[in-house]
């Protein structure tokens, strides 16, 4: 069954403006899939294939000659000097768009081939695992905590069973990703960090004691966590600055993409223990973040929101900017809010007064409402609406 994408009218957009498209993602986040749905008839080429990434290297115009136009070529990352015997290809009929749709896992990389060989040729795509509201507008269940501890990877919607699909995807990602491009020598080292990584989702980014509670040096502990970065599996989140205000935390916080990975690598086996420990304030900061950043994505919007906190301990979790003001969202996992919770959204509001638009509680709640000083209380889909 297949469960509409958001991103899919951006895409044909995308690929009627321009040569090519490049949709990047984390590892099983449906990109090949929305692509061969959106254009059954293409042709598609694996990089993914030791043979063809080879070919792709030393036979580059032969191999394109067997994919007639419009060509998948899917996990461009392993062969990326192709890009620049795309962009001849382009530039010999440059006005026809929709040519080559491109898939690739590890974004940094990516960007800089891009940049490279097709600045102006090639549109951008960023997908996400599936948000909660394509999952409901599927038809499929998703009750707010099951996703949260699910996730929104596609296998896992259409059959696929959880305590099978995420250790398969875990040992494949440590297998592949990591031992092709940082050639860990230690691979149970790294799952320590990954699970360390997932016992830290929304909060603020410490490399040393991360680096010591997994026992490797800090600066490990950087290119590891460069690489989820790069592979679309965390996030960092950027502080947020105002004029006015001089004493900020200027560490980002770690935020995982999807919340279900975060779950199984932090140990979680079902939403009711998730729920019942101390880190369900935590998971579901990152769910409202992941959100948020998927619907974004579906619309083309780039930036992410930031985080404010002040050395007093004043903490705003989500800022978000636009138009020269600032929207200040606080996530509680809670049905009622009280005036306790709003505190550091009126810091933020005392100290950035003439930006501070809008505050709001994102919660449990059945309806939204506003507390007496203004503040919204709102649920995540009623967000999303005002997004």
């Amino acid at each position: 069954m297949w469960i509409t994408r958001n991103a899919e009218t951006l895409l044909r957009r995308m690929a009627r403006q321009f040569p090519a498209v490049l949709v990047t993602g984390a590892r099983q986040s449906g990109k090949t899939s929305l692509l061969r749905h959106v254009y059954p008839r293409a042709s598609y080429l694996s990089l993914d294939l030791p043979a063809h990434a080879e070919a792709a290297q030393t036979a580059p115009e032969q191999l394109l000659e067997h994919y007639p136009e419009p060509v998948i070529i899917d996990e461009i990352q392993y062969a990326p000097s192709l890009l620049r015997h795309l962009k001849v290809r382009i530039d010999r009929e440059r006005s026809k768009h929709g040519r080559y749709l491109l898939t690739g896992s590890q974004t940094f990389p990516l960007m800089q081939g891009v940049s490279e060989s097709l600045a102006g040729r090639c549109a951008l795509l960023s997908l996400h695992s599936l948000s909660r509201a394509e999952i409901l507008a599927a038809g499929r269940p998703a009750e707010e905590t099951a996703y949260v501890f699910l996730g929104g990877y596609p296998e896992l919607h259409v059959g696929a069973e959880p305590e099978l699909w995420f250790p398969a995807y875990v040992a494949t990602y440590l297998e592949r990703d990591v031992r092709n491009v940082l050639r860990v020598a230690d691979l149970q080292e790294f799952n320590r960090f990954l699970r360390a990584c997932a016992l830290r989702t929304a909060q603020v980014l410490n490399y040393s004691d991360l680096a010591r509670d997994t026992g490797v040096a800090p600066n490990t502990a950087r290119k590891w966590l460069g690489l989820l970065q790069s592979s679309a599996v965390v996030a960092l989140v950027e502080p947020y600055w105002g004029n006015r205000t001089k004493r900020l935390i200027k560490a980002p916080k770690l935020v995982f993409l999807d919340t279900g990975l975060a779950a199984f690598l932090a140990g979680f086996r079902s939403a009711a223990d998730l729920f019942a420990s101390p880190y369900a304030g935590a998971f579901w900061e990152s769910y409202v973040f992941g959100q948020i950043v998927r619907q974004a994505a579906a619309r083309g919007e780039t930036g992410l929101p930031t985080y404010w906190r002040t050395a007093g301990g004043h903490e705003v979790d989500l800022v978000i900017e636009g138009g020269g003001r600032i929207r200040a969202i606080e996530c509680k996992h809670k049905e009622r809010p009280d005036n306790a919770d709003v505190a550091g959204l009126r810091a933020l509001e005392q100290a950035q007064r003439e930006l501070v638009t809008e505050k709001i509680i994102v919660c449990r709640t059945s309806a939204p409402h506003k507390l007496a000083d203004g503040t919204w209380v709102v649920n995540a889909a009623d967000l999303l609406k005002r997004t």
